[in-house]
C-alpha cells in the first residue's frame, strides 16, 4: 500500500507538469452532516434503519449510529449557484426527515447534540462497517492507551475514553471550492487566513456531555479524541492528526499531500489495482486511491482534496470548520461568506503571507473556536481588532466584493451577507443562542437534562421554519417536550454537583458537611471517583446515641460507620424502577454508577421535585 502511496504523489506530480489538472473553472459543493434523535430528544442509532427508507445516494453513513450525511452535486462558482445549493440542501434536508420520521425519530443539524452522554459512545453505536472498526483499532493501537479529552471553558470536561467515538459527537456542514493547481498555493493561504473570522461567525457547539466549553467545541475535541500520539511523540512536539498546519503553503498541493504522509502513519490499507502512474503516460486521470485513503485519515480543518469526474482530474480546498446548523440559511450564510473572502481577499490584497503571519492566522484560529464573536484577532499589517469589529468593517465588504467579482447574483449576495452581518451585528450566534436559553431555563428551575432536552427539541422546531438564528427567541421550558419524555430515566433529573467524602476521612467531616449543605446522605468514593459507601443521618444518629456515645466522634473514621452494601442504578434505570428500588429498599437515595464510578445521585426530594413539576405542567 505505501508503495502505491508515494506511487500516487509521483503520478500527481507528473499531472501537474503535464497539465492533466483542470483549471480556468471553480466549483462548489457542501457535505451535510447531521444528528438522529428519538422521541426523547437523545441520540437514535438508526441510522442504516434511516438510509435504507431514503434509498437515495446522495446519503451516507458516519461513524456513529446517530449519524447521516449527503453530498450536494457541484455547482459552477457563478450566477445562482449559492441559492441553488441552498435548494438543494432544503431538499435533501426533507427526504432526511422523511426517511427520519418512518423510523420514528427526527434530524436535527447541530454542531454537538447537546443531549449526548457518555453512555452513547461505545462500540454497540459505531456504524456495522468494517472500515470504522478498523479505523479505531488502528488509532487505538497507535495511541498505545486512552484517549484524553481536557476542555476547560465555563465547566471543565476531563474525560479518558476507550475508543474513537468521541468523533462523532461532532457534525458540520463542509464547504468544497474547486481551484485550479497553479492558483492552489495562494489560495489555500487565504482560506487559512479567513478561517477564524469566518468560524467566529459560525460557531454552534458550546455544549459537550453537559459541559459548557469553547463556543465551538468541535475544534478542541476533533483533535483530542483522535489523537493518536504517544506521550513521546507528544512531548517532541509531534503534530496532531487534526491541525491547522505548520506554515503557509509555499509550493502547491503536492507539498501538503508530502508533509502528510511525512508525518503520519497510514492508518488503513486497500487493495489497490490501477498503476496510477502508468496511466498518466496513458493521458488517464488516475483515482489515485491510495492518496484518497491516506488524505481521509489526516484531518487538517483545511483540506487538500483531489478528484476525479467524467474522467477529468481536479483540485478542490474543502473548509471544514463551519458547523452543523442552526439553519440552513445560516450555513449557506457561512458559505457565502467563506466563499466571498476566497474570492476577494487575493485581487484586494495579493499574497496573503506577504501581509500576516501565520502564527498569527493559527492564533486567531484558536481564539475563534475559544470565543467566538468575542475573540480579538491579530490582522494584516499587525491590525487588532475584534472579531465583530473585523467582520463588519473589513471582510463583509471584502466579501461582497468577492462575490460581485465573481459573477454571484445580486440577490443571493444581499441575502446571505444580509443574515451573517445581522447575526454578527446582533451577537446572537448558534453559541450564543444556546447559552443564554440554558442560562434562562436555569434562571426559571429546570434541571440540567431537562434545559438540554428542551434546547434541543427547539432547535429542530426552529430551524425546520426556516428562519436564521438571529431572529430565533430563547427557547423556554414552557416549550419542553411532554412530561411522560422529560422524565423517562434518572438520567434526566439526577444530581451531578455531589459533596463527597473518602473512606479515611473523619466522622467530623461527615458530619460538618451534611449540617452546612443541608444533606442526609453523603456519598463515599475512592480517589479514582469509585463509589466504595454512603453515610446518612440514620448511621450518625445511631452512632452518637449508642455504641460510640462517650466516644470522640473525632476518633473514627467514616470507613468504620458507613453503609458498604450500596444499593445503585445506572443513568439509563427508568424512572418507574428507581422508584421501585428505592420503596424496595426503603431507602431515601440512590447513587448513580456507571461500572463503579459515582456519576450521580436520586433521592426521594428529586422525586417530589419531579411530581411538582409534572403536576404544574399538567395543570
Amino acid at each position: 500500500f505505501v508503495r502505491n502511496l508515494l506511487g500516487d504523489v509521483q503520478a500527481l506530480e507528473m499531472m501537474l507538469e503535464s497539465d492533466m489538472i483542470e483549471t480556468g473553472i471553480r466549483r462548489i459543493g457542501a457535505e451535510q452532516e447531521m444528528f438522529l434523535v428519538d422521541s426523547g430528544y437523545r441520540p437514535a442509532p438508526t441510522a442504516i434503519e434511516v438510509l435504507k427508507r431514503i434509498n437515495n445516494p446522495q446519503f451516507t453513513t458516519e461513524l456513529a449510529r446517530f449519524n447521516l450525511e449527503f453530498n450536494s452535486i457541484p455547482h459552477e462558482w457563478t450566477g445562482a449557484c449559492l441559492s441553488t445549493l441552498e435548494k438543494e440542501v432544503r431538499r435533501l434536508y426533507r427526504v432526511a426527515m422523511k426517511g427520519a420520521e418512518q423510523e420514528n425519530c427526527k434530524v436535527i443539524l447541530t454542531g454537538i447534540l447537546p443531549t449526548l452522554s457518555h453512555s452513547d459512545l461505545g462500540l454497540d453505536n459505531m456504524t456495522p462497517m468494517p472500515r470504522y472498526f478498523a479505523l479505531n483499532d488502528a488509532l487505538c493501537k497507535l495511541r498505545g492507551n486512552d484517549f484524553q479529552t481536557n476542555i476547560k471553558g465555563i465547566d471543565e470536561l476531563n474525560l479518558s475514553h476507550d475508543n474513537v467515538m468521541l468523533e462523532a459527537c461532532n457534525t458540520s456542514f463542509q464547504v468544497h471550492f474547486q481551484v485550479g493547481p497553479k492558483e492552489f498555493a495562494k489560495l489555500y493561504n487565504v482560506a487559512q487566513a479567513v478561517t477564524a473570522p469566518v468560524m467566529a461567525a459560525a460557531v454552534n457547539s458550546p455544549v459537550l456531555l453537559g459541559n459548557r466549553l469553547w463556543a465551538e467545541t468541535r475544534i478542541a475535541l476533533f483533535q483530542q479524541s483522535v489523537d493518536a500520539r504517544s506521550a513521546t511523540h507528544s512531548a517532541r512536539g509531534m503534530r496532531p492528526r487534526v491541525h491547522f498546519g505548520g506554515d503557509w503553503c509555499k509550493d502547491g498541493v503536492v507539498e501538503l499531500f508530502r508533509e502528510d504522509i511525512a508525518r503520519f502513519r497510514t492508518l488503513l490499507s486497500i487493495a489497490v489495482e490501477e498503476d496510477s502512474i502508468e496511466q498518466v503516460k496513458n493521458k488517464i486521470a488516475p483515482q489515485l486511491n491510495a492518496l484518497r485513503l491516506h488524505n481521509g485519515t489526516v484531518y487538517r480543518w483545511n483540506r487538500p482534496c483531489y478528484g476525479v469526474a467524467d474522467g477529468v482530474a481536479h483540485l478542490r480546498i474543502e473548509n471544514r470548520v463551519i458547523p452543523s446548523g442552526p439553519s440552513i440559511v445560516d450555513e449557506m450564510a457561512n458559505s457565502a461568506f467563506f466563499l466571498g473572502l476566497m474570492s476577494g481577499m487575493l485581487s484586494e490584497h495579493g499574497p496573503i503571507e506577504d501581509l500576516l503571519d501565520f502564527s498569527d492566522a493559527k492564533s486567531n484560529f484558536i481564539g475563534a473556536a475559544r470565543r467566538g464573536l468575542n475573540a480579538e484577532f491579530h490582522w494584516l499589517g499587525g491590525e487588532v481588532l475584534t472579531a465583530s469589529r473585523l467582520i463588519q468593517e473589513r471582510l463583509l465588504p471584502l466579501a461582497e466584493k468577492g462575490l460581485r467579482e465573481s459573477g454571484i447574483d445580486d440577490a443571493d449576495i444581499d441575502r446571505y451577507l444580509g443574515v451573517l452581518d445581522e447575526r454578527v451585528s446582533r451577537g446572537r450566534t448558534g453559541s450564543q443562542w444556546c447559552l443564554q436559553s440554558l442560562a434562562a431555563m436555569e434562571r426559571d428551575g429546570g434541571t440540567r437534562d431537562e434545559r438540554l432536552g428542551t434546547v434541543t427539541k427547539v432547535t429542530i422546531d426552529r430551524q425546520r421554519r426556516g428562519r436564521p438564528v438571529h431572529s430565533w427567541k430563547l427557547a423556554s421550558l414552557s416549550e419542553a417536550e411532554s412530561w411522560s419524555e422529560s422524565y423517562q430515566t434518572v438520567s434526566q433529573f439526577m444530581l451531578t454537583d455531589l459533596f463527597t467524602v473518602r473512606a479515611e476521612d473523619i466522622v467530623d467531616l461527615a458530619a460538618t458537611l451534611m449540617e452546612w449543605e443541608r444533606l442526609r446522605h453523603v456519598l463515599v468514593e475512592d480517589d479514582d471517583g469509585n463509589l466504595v459507601g454512603l453515610v446518612s443521618t440514620a448511621e450518625l444518629l445511631h452512632l452518637v446515641s449508642r455504641k460510640y456515645s462517650r466516644d470522640p466522634l473525632t476518633s473514627l473514621t467514616i470507613g468504620e460507620i458507613m453503609v458498604a452494601d450500596v444499593v445503585t442504578c445506572t443513568p439509563e434505570t427508568r424512572t418507574a424502577e428507581a422508584i421501585s428500588l428505592m420503596q424496595t429498599h426503603r431507602i431515601g437515595c440512590l447513587p448513580v454508577v456507571r461500572g463503579n464510578r459515582l456519576v450521580g445521585l436520586v433521592t426521594d426530594r428529586q422525586f417530589v421535585d419531579v411530581a411538582g413539576r409534572l403536576l404544574d405542567r399538567r395543570a
